[in-house]
């Protein structure tokens, strides 16, 4: 590291303490609890041995290979006593708060992911403890006191380095990378394992000869911006151990949506508008809760034979209504009539999600 990026990184890491909690197969784990028959056995969330996705997997289940997104069918191969369980997200949804209230005894500046991951961050933490690695332990002790839950800690001084450290002692353990060791933390670290690097990006880090942090770190920020574009900057500091971002409090989503898997295929148009129903019921309940609106409607079919088309609407005022939403979503549906071939899911997203403007007119959609 150069003394330009040690003057970069030496105003971070003076200045920031970070956690990232993360629940330890959070729906499964909830599963387990409320039903001891479950307990130490393979469990999947979500889906059924014919039909659907996996949503979660138990660490059970995990050890055979099982991971969410799964088609069903593949998880049950890879894992004949594989135990489906009906998804109960209302209930996930109450513990997620119980885990968010723990979460505020100790700092107002709280930035959730999902209902089961959120940074923290405790520079000034409220209960006055000096360690960070501390605050992580009391976090966790009372989750597990008042949920029955496990949960991993991953603390550093960035966001970028936090959520790589809950990863490397789960389940149920914590792990703390100081400003000392997170370069040469990131140094060793497959590119593939650096979070918001996908598969196709790391398959195009490896064609250029960049299998590590540190191959990355060996290149210069013209070499990285040519390749990837305004990406290049990110991946340029983060292999340095920098990451500027901070914990934003009160984070919107970009996008909020819902999908199912139908028992039986379906092709007809009414019986396909009669299943977007409790889709459009599901994404705009959210738009409620937090009041919040999108301005771009997207329609996800996938076929009997798993291929996947998505269609999507941008308007030019924020969705107002449910009925604009269901109208935006079946217009999508309808344009594509008549399908090429039986459908087994559809789903319904809302994007471009902002804080409601009050002053727009009402969407006009056409009848």
């Amino acid at each position: 590291m150069n003394a330009s990026d040690q003057e970069q990184a030496a105003v971070e890491t003076t200045t920031r303490k970070i956690i990232h909690i993360d629940m330890d197969a959070f729906y499964a784990s909830v599963e387990q609890r409320d039903n001891p028959e479950l307990r130490g056995k393979p469990v999947a969330v979500g889906g059924s041995a014919q039909r659907g996705v996996v949503v979660a997997a138990s660490y059970e289940a995990r050890k055979f290979g099982v991971r969410s997104a799964m088609p069903s069918v593949t998880a049950k191969r890879q894992c004949p006593d594989l135990i489906f369980v009906k998804s109960r997200f209302e209930v996930y949804k109450a513990i997620s708060r119980q885990i968010r209230d723990i979460f505020a005894e100790h700092t107002p500046i709280i930035e959730p992911l999902s209902l089961d991951e959120a940074y923290l961050d405790v520079t000034e933490n409220l209960q006055g403890i000096a360690l960070a690695r501390d605050v992580a332990l009391r976090i966790r002790e009372k989750i597990k006191a008042e949920t029955g839950l496990n949960a991993s800690a991953g603390i550093s001084y960035n966001k970028f380095l936090a959520k790589l450290a809950s990863d490397h002692r789960k389940p149920n353990g914590q792990f703390v990378i100081s400003p000392e060791t997170g370069a040469a933390f990131v140094e060793t670290l497959p590119v593939g394992k650096f979070h918001g690097i996908g598969p196709a990006t790391s398959a195009k880090f490896n064609a250029l000869g960049i299998f590590t942090g540190l191959d990355i770190r060996n290149q210069d920020l013209a070499f990285l911006q040519h390749h990837f574009g305004k990406s290049g900057a990110y991946y340029y500091w983060i292999s340095r151990g920098v990451d500027h971002r901070p914990v934003r409090a009160n984070r919107i989503r970009k996008s909020v949506g819902a999908e199912n898997t139908f028992s039986s295929d379906l092709a007809e148009f009414d019986a396909l508008v009669a299943e977007l129903q409790p889709l459009v019921d599901k994404v705009w309940r959210h738009c409620e809760a937090t009041g919040n609106r999108g301005r771009t409607v997207t329609l996800k079919v996938k076929f009997f034979d798993f291929e996947i088309i998505t269609r999507a609407r941008s308007v030019s005022v924020q969705v107002a209504s449910r009925a604009d939403l269901e109208g935006l979503a079946v217009a999508l549906l309808q344009a594509e009539m008549p399908l090429p071939k039986a459908v087994r899911l559809l789903g319904v997203s809302l994007s471009s999600l902002q804080a409601e403007d009050r002053t727009e007119p009402q969407l006009d959609l056409p009848i």
